[in-house]
């Protein structure tokens, strides 16, 4: 059975990067899976749709985008638990704590608050989604990563949602962050410099 090691960080952290370096250097057999899954499921396509406005007010609704978020996991956790019996390493770029950490920040929650239990309550315990065996937080300066996020818009790599325009949501992102990191939410977490994304994959016990 292989590891199942996640990839959080802010939206132009330098997930993607980071996941084809650490792909190109581990020792064995890899499979990646990154989310939301668009063009692939409904769920990640609705949630393309709230995040640009698309949806009336439920692009607004914590919950109920959040719900779309796990339901997209949820539709793929087979394809997940098949990829860990098959290889060595599985990198997601972003999971279940990529929901803990949005909607909290959204709701002026910490990484200990009511919102943070309900995702876990729904995506873990209820939809039985694979649990990590490791977290790594790519941590950037929230300044950094909106820089980031505007040169990917700007060389038409994919246009900017609401919440990357949203640098004080960026800033409390990356506050929740930090807490699950300290927690050890789920998993044991690693963070790493996310303005010099290192090559190697770190020693995961």
């Amino acid at each position: 059975m292989g590891r199942l090691i996640v990839i959080e960080g802010l939206d132009g952290a330098g997930k993607r990067t980071l996941a084809e370096k650490l792909t190109a250097s581990v020792d064995g057999r890899v499979a990646r899976f990154a989310f939301p899954r668009y063009g692939e499921d409904v769920h990640a396509d609705l949630v393309r749709e709230g995040l640009h406005g698309r949806l009336g007010g439920f692009g607004d609704e914590v919950y109920g985008m959040a719900m779309l978020y796990a339901l997209d996991r949820r539709g793929a956790a087979e394809d997940i638990r098949n990829a860990l019996r098959g290889n060595d390493v599985v990198l997601l770029d972003r999971y279940v704590a990529s929901n803990a950490a949005f909607g909290a920040a959204r709701l002026h929650q910490d990484a200990r608050g009511e919102f943070v239990d309900w995702v876990r309550a729904v995506e873990i315990e209820r939809f039985g989604l694979p649990v990590p065996d490791a977290q790594l937080l790519l941590r950037v300066p929230v300044d950094v990563a909106a820089e980031r996020s505007a040169h990917r818009e700007h060389t038409g790599d994919r246009d900017r949602d609401t919440w990357e325009s949203d640098q004080p949501l960026q800033t409390r992102v990356a506050a929740v962050y930090d807490g699950l990191a300290e927690d050890a939410w789920l998993s044991p977490w690693h963070v790493l410099d996310g303005t010099a994304t290192p090559g190697v994959l770190p020693a995961i016990g």
